[in-house]
């Protein structure tokens, strides 16, 4: 088994992110001038038994190495970066032909040592020679390193033109897997949410990674639980769908969109003025993001359009005013979660920043943000009529903050009820 292989080099070309890792690492370093830094990739997870779930490595250290490797670990030293890699095994070991989790013949070839520091262009050692470090430096592991973690966050929160692009390309795919799920309509009329759920997934790895997140598709009633990602009901005619879906491109940018879509293709009355109110909240949000803004503009102002309607629907015990009073809030039994989160890597990106840059700080031309009000009414919610019970409507977009306002990053995708129904006229069995 040792012996007889031919060489076969990877053609693993230098990667796009490489001198702008390097460009990341030096601020990292600047932060922490006597320190050693490590960001490890971490390793595979188990999902059951003998059998991992796909490997993805650690946001930070993909974002100031590019390695998405596993088992690997990224240490700053000195102004000096090494990675640490577990490359492709030597044919004369054994590894190569009986490990289940690196060996070739198992998991597929490793680039080599060289291959990974040709492509990133940063020096490669093996991980097993990682040293112990037993000497006076501090040393700060940014997965229980919590001014370490708070930096490399806040080093995320405003994007390069790169990253713009690779969220960009992201919130692309994202559209073309809501357009398949809506061409499949009268498969997804007899499988329900599953349906939808496997035929965005067909996407997300045709084209990007994966998923970002949990695919939510969430008909009926489930749509009034945020977090419904069981996707296991049916999508009945009459009802209303909500899709939260995203894809994670190759290089781990993901995009975080959401549209609620009657099935019937139309829109009753009572939905449309409950979408209406959602999508004047979301475009009134939309329009506050801009340079400058207090990062809770988006949401503040959404909040004052979906109290005003709640209002106007005689559902609040006081007035939109009142309501919206940060000591009250009593809107929110109706709205239930923030507008906005930042967007990057991480769906919920750059959550360990400090809290006075985010998310109470500014917005600054970079960053990019999600803007994504509701109206959730649950099935046994008494103060509210019978026939409001039941319906959720959410409605998402990744926006761009510019140089003199924002951009909509998602926008190929329809958001005014009208244009929802003539998109879904077109697709539908398309």
């Amino acid at each position: 088994m040792r012996e007889g292989w031919g060489e076969r080099p990877l053609d693993v070309p230098r990667h796009p992110v490489a001198d702008l890792a390097g460009a990341r690492r030096a601020k990292l370093a600047e932060a922490f001038p006597d320190d050693r830094l490590v960001l490890p990739a971490g390793t595979y997870k188990v999902r059951a038994n003998d059998t991992d779930y796909r490997f993805r490595p650690d946001t930070a250290h993909t974002y100031f190495s590019g390695n998405q490797t596993s088992d690997a670990v990224l240490v700053v030293e000195d102004g000096e970066s090494v990675l640490y890699a577990r490359p492709r095994s030597e044919r004369d070991t054994d590894e190569f032909f009986r490990d289940r989790q690196y060996g070739e013949l198992w998991a597929g070839r490793r680039p080599s040592a060289q291959e990974i520091s040709d492509s990133l262009g940063v020096e490669v050692r093996h991980v097993k020679d990682l040293p112990s470090w037993d000497d006076d430096r501090k040393t700060r592991d940014v997965t229980t390193d919590e001014d370490l973690a708070r930096v490399a966050d806040e080093l995320r929160l405003v994007k390069d033109d790169w990253e713009i692009g690779e969220l960009q390309e992201a919130c692309d795919i994202t559209a073309l897997g809501f357009e398949d799920s809506v061409r499949d309509w009268d498969r997804v009329l007899e499988f329900g949410e599953r349906w939808i759920e496997g035929t965005f997934f067909r996407r997300a790895r045709a084209m990007g990674n994966d998923i970002g997140y949990d695919s939510i598709c969430a008909g009926g009633s489930h749509a009034t639980t945020l977090h419904w990602i069981d996707n296991t009901g049916s999508i009945q005619p009459g009802k209303l769908v909500l899709l939260d879906m995203g894809v994670e491109g190759h290089n781990l940018y993901t995009a975080d969109v959401t549209r609620t879509l009657p099935v019937d293709g139309t829109f009753t009355p009572l939905q449309r003025e409950l979408y209406d109110l959602v999508q004047a909240a979301q475009e009134a949000g939309i329009e506050a993001v801009r340079p400058g803004a207090p990062f809770l503009a988006a949401h503040n102002a959404a909040m004052k359009v979906i109290a005003h309607g709640l209002e106007d629907m005689k559902l609040l015990p006081v007035s939109a005013e009142e309501a919206l009073d940060p000591e009250s809030k009593v809107y929110a039994r109706w709205t239930l979660h923030g507008t906005s989160h930042m967007l990057g890597m991480d769906v919920h990106d750059c959550g360990r920043a400090a809290a006075d840059l985010y998310p109470k700080g500014d917005l600054t031309e970079g960053m990019v943000l999600t803007v994504e009000p509701g109206l959730y009414f649950q099935e046994d919610d008494l103060l509210v009529p019978e026939e409001l019970r039941g319906i959720g409507i959410r409605i998402e977009d990744d926006i761009l903050v510019t140089a003199d306002g924002n951009r909509n990053l998602s926008a190929s995708l329809p958001r005014t009820s009208a244009d929802v129904e003539e998109w879904m006229g077109r697709h539908i069995g398309g």
